[in-house]
């Protein structure tokens, strides 16, 4: 892996397929829509597209449950809008990576309605099935993320199936060697139609563990992390035997081999584990499994300098050869901006804050996803229960409102119909009415904006070396001000990073003195007498030459 590989230090935008464009105005976007958005996509600098699920599905986890791998959803389009889309990014030198679920499919998938109907078809081995205890009960202890337990009764069998997700999400038994071949030979599919690259979702929960053996308690202190409150009994287990299974790494070294047959084709895996920062090293160790991984680590409620170091810090601790990616925001957790600010923020606070994360995500040494929509800025849209959509924000009402906040329709025109993502009376989630102001056309004449902010930005970052390759080494910091060094070659470049709505002294190291760069759409610091004071939110850049 060298430097030259165009994923070392890339920007992937992540597109939520039925939220970014409605080009047939049926309330939901679709894969036209994103190749008539593809010119906006290129003036942002990214270097990639991370598409979320388009594929043929009942759409009970919107897309995430899928039932042909091969096929297209009707309501997305067909495999001609996805070739126009793969040519016209081509042209644009855009990057396409696609997301593909493999540890589980849809009970309505073909091979789900075959091994449930008996057990003794081709299929009856291909999911996960066990008897029931002599009480009838589930054969053991697991639960499913979405709530309460992880098996299901399948009459036709007399069994039980598995699904860590949604009761119409079964999992695959990954232990059968067909299986592991068919989804390989999808994957391989996809790879024929010229995509760049694979973003794995939920790629440690393939394997389970064979005997079955339930989850150790986890002591109420400890039921934090990974996304998991209280609110969901999910938290109340250490989860070491139904994903992160041992066998799950030869697998990867699987995949690994069927995509190196596809120079510069990436896999990026989503990891979701007890220890995830262990497990994204093991799960991108040796160059011989996958190029990088992403956890859930920086899209939870910790907001503070001191646990973006530690976070940092520890997976660089276990990194061996793979390369971190990392994001702050994404379809399945709230805004970034409401997550992390504070209800008394101003509009202006906001929006430098939102300026100054993305400028922060993009500083990390690795590569970065960045959820449409976080250019922008945007903030959490208020969904009332009526129209919620997302199955698990209903089920775990009012304590958590479920994924739809941050699903809703892109704004691209402000003051038109649902803010110019479709002409359609009513689209799949209503738009956020408080997004109007923060709309692509009001952002796109200001110079202001964050917007433009992060368009300035990513040309920027692309010109040092130190940010795209370079090593990081943290200083010591509070809870208000974040800095770190990133060393490459004979270019060291000096970050700061103001987390509060203060103003801030910070007292350089004295090489650094002369040291300052003006980045466009970020104010430029003002250092006297080797002191910098950083503004509400202000990050600033030092850039020392070897």
């Amino acid at each position: 892996m060298s430097e030259q590989s165009w994923w070392r230090g890339a920007v992937i935008y992540q597109i939520y397929p039925r939220s970014f464009m409605d080009a047939n105005n049926d309330g939901i976007g679709d894969l036209a829509g994103i190749v008539e958005k593809l010119p906006y996509v290129k003036s942002l600098g990214v270097d990639a597209i991370w598409i979320s699920p388009f594929f043929k599905s009942p759409m009970k986890d919107f897309g995430y449950d899928i039932s042909d791998y091969r096929q297209i959803d009707p309501m997305f389009g067909n495999i001609d809008d996805f070739d126009l889309l793969m040519a016209n990014a081509k042209k644009l030198d855009l990057k396409i990576i696609i997301d593909q679920v493999l540890s589980h499919t849809s009970d309505q998938h073909a091979w789900f309605i075959e091994s449930r109907a008996n057990k003794i078809n081709d299929k009856s081995d291909w999911y996960v099935w066990a008897d029931a205890k002599a009480d009838g009960t589930p054969p053991n202890n697991w639960l499913s993320i979405f709530g309460g337990s992880a098996w299901q009764w399948e009459p036709r069998r007399q069994q039980y199936y598995l699904h860590n997700f949604l009761g119409s999400q079964p999992d695959l038994n990954f232990h059968n060697e067909a299986v592991r071949q068919h989804v390989l030979d999808n994957v391989e599919f996809w790879l024929k139609h010229g995509v760049d690259g694979f973003r794995l979702d939920a790629i440690n929960f393939c394997f389970h563990d064979k005997l079955l053996r339930d989850n150790p308690a986890k002591a109420k202190e400890d039921r934090k992390g990974r996304g998991f409150s209280e609110d969901n009994p999910y938290a109340y287990q250490y989860h070491y035997f139904d994903n992160t299974q041992p066998e799950n790494l030869k697998f990867m070294e699987d995949i690994r081999r069927l995509i190196n047959n596809y120079p510069e084709v990436v896999t990026l895996g989503e990891i979701s584990s007890e220890d995830s920062l262990k497990a994204m090293s093991q799960y991108t160790e040796g160059n011989k499994r996958l190029h990088m991984a992403y956890s859930f680590e920086l899209l939870n409620e910790q907001y503070s300098p001191a646990y973006i170091k530690q976070t940092v810090e520890e997976l660089e601790k276990n990194l061996i050869d793979g390369w971190p990616c990392w994001a702050i925001g994404n379809h399945d957790v709230t805004r970034v901006v409401s997550r992390w600010g504070q209800q008394e923020f101003n509009d202006q606070e906001r929006m430098a804050q939102a300026k100054m994360l993305n400028a922060m995500l993009m500083s990390l040494r690795g590569s970065v996803c960045s959820y449409q929509g976080e250019e922008l800025g945007l903030t959490e849209a208020t969904i009332a229960y009526d129209d919620l959509q997302d199955p698990y924000g209903i089920a775990f009402w009012p304590q958590f409102k479920g994924r739809d906040g941050c699903r809703t329709p892109m704004p691209w025109i402000s003051e038109q119909n649902q803010l110019g993502f479709s002409d359609a009376d009513k689209t799949w989630l209503p738009v956020g009415e408080q997004h109007n102001l923060q709309s692509v056309n009001q952002q796109d004449k200001d110079l202001n904006s964050v917007l433009n902010a992060f368009r300035a930005f990513v040309v920027w970052r692309k010109q040092q070396p130190a940010l795209l390759y370079g090593d990081i080494r943290f200083l010591d910091c509070d809870n208000k001000l974040l800095t770190f060094i990133r060393s490459h070659k004979d270019q060291r470049i000096l970050t700061c990073f103001n987390f509060t709505n203060e103003d801030i002294r910070y007292s350089v190291p004295k090489e650094y003195e002369h040291c300052l760069m003006e980045v466009e759409g970020f104010p430029l610091a003002k250092l006297i007498n080797g002191q910098i004071k950083l503004s509400s939110f202000q990050c600033v850049f030092l850039e020392l030459k070897l």
